[in-house]
């Protein structure tokens, strides 16, 4: 049998063999080698006595087998593979070696497998590493990310015995602890530089990104539960997500080609990250996390296909916020094959959790303070309202966007979101342009949003000579021009419009409490809407005047060259109904049968008094005269 053994271990000649002859020369100089362990194909030639006064599993396999005189045994999914079997025979032969935080886990696990406990030997290799768990790991938050770390490649057994759990416990427990000494190190940096205040706090932040996301997500719901700030836990959300994922760092811009998965990573391990990134959030509305940050992990979600029930918390969260968005954010690119460029689906949701936001606050408020003029609620719907224009009109040169999708995006809006339509005109005009195959039905379908009493008068005149609407909206728009200018020179600005709508707004004693006060609502809504129009054409009113006053200084004639001018203008202009307006436009329409050249020519100047530009086309024909589609408006 001698002979066998040491012909097996020369032919063998594998480091674990050598490393069981050197046992067999150390401690037992005159006995040989009378078993072989095999463990993951590698083969260790040892002594029975030292395996089996340590370890019960070798003691009863040795005990349980057929032949007495047993030479060989097979161990299988030995927690650590050879490795660890080789430090816990070194264990078993009484061999110094040292215990880390990279080798406790597996060697506390291997300890399982072989039965290592105090029942065969006092402090056997069970009772030793949980020794150094108990009194070194869970002591130190860095040593237990490192253990907790090595579990990753441990089977099941790991889980059995306790160790990541313990750790997880021990990492939330050590952070409060770091939260309570950065709470005084706050004001020791507080005089310092930005960098060595970051510094100081939250150092663990990054040492948890090395985790795997399963026992990472078990790491952040621990900490909530012992009351780590959300702020740190927000950090370290982020910190995580940069780490494990592309495209979702503040300053990089999300590039579908260049977001493509890390190596090592596949796609499907990433929409894990992102869907388990996206539950472990806060809960409450904070304000810590960055919008940056939400619209990156929608970009990833998008990407990689995350559920819908993610996209939609995300989506929600930016809702909370989104008067606070930026353009940039929200030109979400589309990985749909031939649909538009841009994401408008997904913006279209978040107006839509946004408004119904709005609608639940001003449900709740039962008292009429918070309809005023400083309303919280009004004053973001105004500033949605700008950014969903300046929206529309970037995505308007889309020439694969809808008539649909543009037009659901504009009607989600209520009216009163919109001061001036100014915006909501400039992303109409654009598109129009984009899309010159629209037919004239689908124009006045996308006109008919075009509120003309709430364009500027810029507005209004660029719309006077804008080929591309349709006609109708044209004779709107200088109507209303017109009947503007006459108010503004009678001095009334707009106060027939007001009190027609407060004397049809006045409830009627029949209606219930409950109705009477959503009319009320409604009415106090129109007044802050008519007063913020009516500081519009104030404002314009103002600029008026201020160049008028500089004309007349500029001017070194006598005081009666203003009125004279003002005069001159009124009666070109022609708006007030009366004899001398009568003839001149009777005497206008002859000169132009007759003379048409001449017409055209003193017509363009006639224009060209009024709005400082000629109302041509690109074509080289002129367009008529607003008088002449006052003359249209009146006969309709």
């Amino acid at each position: 049998m001698v002979s066998d053994n040491s012909s097996v271990t020369s032919s063998n000649r594998s480091p674990a063999s050598k490393f069981g002859n050197s046992f067999t020369t150390r401690i037992f100089s005159d006995v040989a080698g009378d078993i072989t362990i095999s463990v993951d194909g590698e083969s260790f030639l040892l002594h029975k006595f030292p395996l089996v006064s340590r370890s019960g599993k070798i003691r009863k396999m040795i005990a349980d087998g057929k032949d007495s005189n047993i030479s060989k045994l097979e161990l299988l999914d030995l927690p650590g593979g050879p490795q660890t079997f080789e430090l816990a025979m070194k264990f078993c032969y009484g061999m110094n070696f040292e215990i880390t935080t990279t080798n406790v886990a597996p060697l506390r696990c291997a300890a399982e497998y072989l039965e290592m406990t105090e029942d065969y030997r006092e402090e056997n290799l069970m009772a030793r590493t949980e020794i150094y768990l108990n009194e070194v790991v869970v002591l130190s938050l860095e040593k237990s990310v490192e253990v907790l770390s090595t579990c990753e490649t441990l089977p099941p057994i790991a889980e059995e015995v306790g160790i990541p759990n313990r750790c997880v416990e021990a990492i939330a427990m050590n952070a409060c602890k770091e939260q309570l000494v950065s709470g005084l190190s706050r004001l020791d940096c507080a005089s310092e530089a930005t960098e060595l205040k970051s510094g100081c706090l939250e150092w663990w932040i990054e040492d948890l990104s090395v985790l795997r996301i399963d026992y990472y997500q078990k790491v952040i719901c621990a900490m909530g539960r012992v009351g780590v700030r959300p702020d740190s836990i927000v950090e370290s959300l982020m910190h995580y997500a940069q780490a494990s994922l592309k495209g979702v760092g503040k300053y990089q811009s999300w590039n579908p080609v260049r977001m493509k998965p890390s190596p090592g990573i596949g796609e499907n391990d990433q929409k894990t990250i992102v869907e388990t990134l996206v539950n472990l959030l806060p809960a409450e509305k904070s304000s810590s996390i960055p919008l940056s940050f939400l619209f990156g992990m929608l970009r990833m979600g998008i990407m990689v296909e995350a559920t819908m029930a993610c996209r939609l918390e995300l989506e929600r969260r930016i809702a909370f916020r989104l008067e606070m968005v930026s353009l940039d954010d929200l030109l979400i690119p589309s990985l749909l094959t031939g649909d538009s460029l841009f994401d408008v689906d997904t913006v279209h949701r978040i107006l839509v959790n946004f408004l119904q936001l709005i609608e639940d606050e001003e449900s709740e408020d039962c008292g009429y303070e918070s309809e005023g003029l400083g309303s919280p609620s009004h004053g973001s719907l105004l500033k949605v309202g700008r950014l969903i224009d300046t929206y529309l009109a970037e995505i308007a040169p889309d020439p694969y966007l809808s008539l649909q999708k543009f037009v659901a995006m504009i009607e989600i809006l209520p009216d009163y979101a919109r001061v001036i339509d100014d915006g909501l005109y400039r992303a109409i005009d654009i598109y129009l342009k984009a899309h010159p195959m629209l037919s004239d039905q689908e124009c006045k379908k996308l006109c008919k949003f075009i509120d003309c009493q709430k364009l500027s008068q810029e507005a209004g005149n660029h719309a006077a000579q804008n080929d591309r609407l349709p006609v109708q909206m044209a004779v709107r728009v200088l109507y209303f021009e017109q009947l503007r200018l006459k108010n503004a020179l009678s001095g009334n600005s707009g106060d027939g419009f007001l009190s027609q709508k407060i004397s049809s707004g006045v409830p009627s004693a029949a209606m219930s409490p409950r109705d009477n006060y959503a009319s009320l609502r409604r009415e106090n809504r129109e007044l802050k809407l008519e007063i913020s129009r009516m500081r519009v054409r104030l404002s314009e009113l103002e600029k008026e005047q201020m160049f008028m006053k500089r004309g007349m200084m500029d001017k070194s004639g006598n005081g009666k060259t203003f009125f004279t001018s003002l005069s001159k203008g009124i009666g070109r202009i022609g708006i007030f109904s009366g004899p001398a307006g009568g003839k001149r436009q009777k005497s206008s329409r002859k000169s132009r049968g007759s003379d048409g050249k001449t017409g055209r020519s003193r017509r363009k100047g006639e224009v060209k008094s009024m709005f400082g530009v000629g109302l041509e086309r690109g074509g080289g024909t002129k367009r008529p005269f607003y008088r002449d589609y006052l003359a249209i408006w009146d006969t309709v």
